[in-house]
């Protein structure tokens, strides 16, 4: 939980991206903002630098034009991180670095960036307006998706809030590990929420994403308990060696279907593509060199699910 003066009432919030024009987060064309932030530390995960409460610093060597031609950075590093390696290039210790982002604002070649900027909720709706014309056309509207929103509710639910009162369509995107007075209060301004569920086994889940599935799974029936009408689309990403099994897909399946249902579950094959971010955070990647699953096996796991509902139709009709 993000905690100082400007997250706790809510009246500004730590972004890292605002991504407009997205087709596969909520109906319409939309416009997402990613929050800064998230309690998990999933293997796979393809925004790492929202794991991070504050702003972090990125750096692609690939771009860096030589500490020799260009030394601006090195002079203004107040704490000695920024150095030269062995082919003149810049070097980053991350056991020294503060994130002031004193470097990233001279790099001329933006081999520096920093990642995350604190923001109001009338910064983000002015953003988000710009694309007005483009919601009333395809019924779109704004995502806040993470990192892991929930971990700046008070932010989250003015800004959700204020989105409503201008007519926008809302969503969130949420991994579900939260306090449930966050999701509460949230979750009458959100006109859709995403909700992930990875796993149902709770070693597995642990092991890949660094978190108990309890809270996650518990917020899940709540959800669905207090707010039976909002619609709720559940996401589990298939990651090979977690998940990516005809019985826990149907474990997953028959849980949601106990829970009370959702308005669809979406199975979305992993991918390596948020790989080289890991480098430019100076980490590693879990998963480096994991192949996606095939279009099969993809396919027969959305036919577990089907199957699945398919049985719960059968029993209520019975």
């Amino acid at each position: 939980m993000i905690a100082d003066s400007a997250s706790e009432n809510g009246s500004k919030g730590w972004i890292f991206n605002i991504q407009k024009f997205s087709l596969h987060d909520g109906a319409g064309i939309r416009t997402l903002v990613f929050m800064k932030g998230c309690p998990l530390a999933c293997t796979w995960c393809s925004n790492p630098e929202s794991q991070a409460y504050r702003a972090e610093l990125l750096y692609a060597r690939g771009r860096c034009i030589g500490a020799s031609e260009c030394d601006r950075c090195i002079p203004v590093c107040k704490t000695a991180a920024i150095g030269r390696d062995d082919e003149g290039k810049v070097a980053v210790d991350r056991t020294l670095c503060d994130n002031c982002g004193e470097c990233a604002r001279v790099c001329p070649s933006k081999a520096l960036e920093l990642s995350g900027t604190l923001v109001s909720v009338d910064d983000v709706i002015r953003t988000v307006e710009q694309d007005g014309g483009f919601y009333v056309r395809s019924g779109g509207g704004l995502t806040v998706s993470g990192g892991e929103p929930l971990a700046q509710d008070r932010f989250v639910e003015n800004l959700l809030a204020k989105a409503q009162s201008r007519g926008l369509d809302t969503a969130i995107e949420t991994s579900g590990l939260c306090r449930w007075e966050a999701l509460r209060r949230v979750a009458p301004h959100a006109d859709q929420i995403f909700y992930d569920i990875k796993c149902i086994d709770a070693r597995k889940h642990r092991d890949a994403t660094g978190a108990s599935n309890d809270i996650i799974l518990e917020n899940f029936r709540r959800l669905r308990r207090e707010f039976p009408r909002t619609p709720v689309v559940v996401r589990t990403p298939i990651v090979p060696g977690l998940n990516d099994s005809t019985a826990d897909i149907e474990a997953i399946a028959r849980f949601i279907d106990a829970a009370g249902g959702t308005s669809a579950h979406e199975l979305l094959a992993y991918h390596g593509f948020g790989e080289p971010k890991y480098d430019r955070l100076g980490r590693s990647y879990p998963l480096c060199g994991t192949p996606p699953p095939s279009e099969e096996s993809m396919a027969i796991l959305r036919e577990a699910v089907r199957a699945v509902q398919s049985a719960r139709d059968r029993d209520q009709s019975a």
